[in-house]
């Protein structure tokens, strides 16, 4: 198991700092919020993530396998909503699910553009205008089609008790970073939003070139 810098991983790394839970009301429902600070893959830089876990049930159910969401921060989706990615309307659907069922979403910062930064994330979308799918955009630049680091959201599972998850994702890279830093995830939960013509040809690289289990994106 390797970090985005390249270096082996073998066990979570230091929490530097964490708040409280405190409880924070949304329209998908009530959550325990938690921010973290950890450090990043090249041991230099620090990362603020946040842990929201469903209301009435305690942070440390490890005894069970509890749906858990790891979802990357992507600015223009998340909060401007765009319609290039499914990124906002994932996250809201993992909320509502997680909100209905208990479990833990894991929100991570520092993956804008699947770890790329916003600017070349940006850069990329002026290479898709022209034709290159979204691997393709990523390697004009020089830079790996995936490069996010999921050793935060191991080590703030570990520190919730989680090591033994339900992962609501469609990506089974996920379940492999996660199994080399000590996740077992016992059962991938599909997690697909509905395709838009903005997006579509996004979704079906993702599908094709990345191996995400899509099942409703049109050929």
């Amino acid at each position: 198991m390797t970090g985005a810098a390249g270096h082996a991983e073998t066990a979570p790394r230091p929490v530097l700092a964490t708040s409280e839970p405190v409880m924070i009301p949304m329209a998908e429902g009530r959550f325990l919020v938690r921010a973290w600070q950890i450090p990043d893959a090249d041991g230099t830089t620090v990362g603020e993530h946040l842990s929201l876990t469903a209301s009435g049930q305690r942070e440390d159910i490890s005894a069970t396998a509890p749906l858990v969401r790891l979802h990357s921060e992507c600015l223009t989706g998340d909060v401007f909503g765009s319609y290039r990615c499914d990124c906002g309307p994932q996250l809201h659907l993992g909320l509502e699910r997680i909100a209905a069922e208990g479990g833990t979403l894991v929100y991570l910062r520092r993956h804008e553009g699947r770890g790329i930064g916003l600017v070349n994330k940006l850069r990329a979308y002026q290479l898709q205008d022209g034709g290159a799918d979204t691997v393709e955009a990523n390697e004009l630049l020089g830079l790996p089609a995936e490069a996010r680091d999921w050793g935060a959201a191991a080590t703030i599972l570990h520190e919730l008790g989680l090591q033994r998850i339900r992962l609501l994702s469609n990506n089974p890279l996920k379940a492999e970073q996660l199994a080399g830093l000590g996740i077992e995830v016992t059962d991938m939960v599909h997690h697909e939003v509905a395709a838009r013509p903005e997006n579509h040809d996004y979704l079906a690289t993702k599908r094709d070139r990345m191996e995400h289990r899509l099942l409703h994106v049109d050929d």
